[in-house]
């Protein structure tokens, strides 16, 4: 199954003559693709979009099948539950949890996810390990981590239950070079692994090593087009 199909997308931002325009894109399973452009050329506002958080657009947006136009705000939130993983710029960890409540948290609002997560203890465990986190750090409050840990445990909290789709918003802007080069590594080991298809927003020319295909996002005089790089 596609995991994500874009046709004719179009969305303009209120108050203003601006506008977003995807002729058209698409991810495979398990495959990579780059988001590139200029800041305020609208890559977070494609990743919301595609998120099914922004409504309000016109043409066609279809993830794992399902047409994101044809769903209520509460079958759209279910749809994300279900099928996305997201790794947000700011982490968006909650610092009141421990790193392993963290990750798990995705779970609660999915019963297919936690389902295909099985053991969630086990699997927290395992993500953690595999984006090279101590065990000795599951019961730490995330606070306690450094920036680079933490990006590790928000990657962790959008792999578990093997979502369809990930969808990564400047994952290594925080990063220094060595630590965005393992991150990426990590990352895109652990979507295979899953079958995920990732879709990455990054200004860093470098995260293009890791992907099959990349896009720019170009202010034009008919408003922004998704091109092939």
């Amino acid at each position: 199954m596609t995991r994500l199909v874009i046709e004719g997308l179009s969305y303009r931002w209120a108050g203003s003559e601006r506008s977003l325009k995807v002729a058209q894109m698409s991810l495979q399973p398990g495959e990579r693709v780059l988001l590139q452009g200029a800041s305020g050329s609208g890559k977070s506002t494609l990743l919301n979009l595609v998120s099914g958080v922004l409504p309000g657009y016109q043409g066609r947006l279809d993830v794992d099948g399902t047409s994101l136009g044809s769903l209520s705000a509460v079958a759209r939130d279910r749809l994300r539950a279900e099928s996305m993983g997201i790794i947000f710029q700011q982490f968006n960890l909650l610092p009141y949890l421990s790193v392993a409540e963290n990750v798990l948290l995705p779970l609660r609002f999915s019963k297919p996810r936690r389902h295909r997560a099985g053991n969630a203890e086990g699997e927290t465990a395992r993500l953690l390990q595999a984006m090279e986190l101590d065990k000795s750090l599951l019961s730490q409050p995330v606070t306690r981590l450094s920036v680079g840990q933490q990006q590790r445990v928000a990657a962790a909290r959008a792999l578990i239950g093997a979502p369809g789709l990930i969808l990564a918003d400047e994952p290594t802007s925080a990063l220094d070079p060595t630590a965005r080069d393992r991150f990426l590594a990590l990352l895109t080991e652990q979507c295979a692994l899953c079958g995920s298809a990732l879709l990455l927003v990054s200004h860093d020319p470098a995260v293009s090593r890791v992907v099959d295909r990349s896009y720019r996002l170009v202010e034009g005089a008919l408003g922004t087009e998704v091109l092939p790089c």
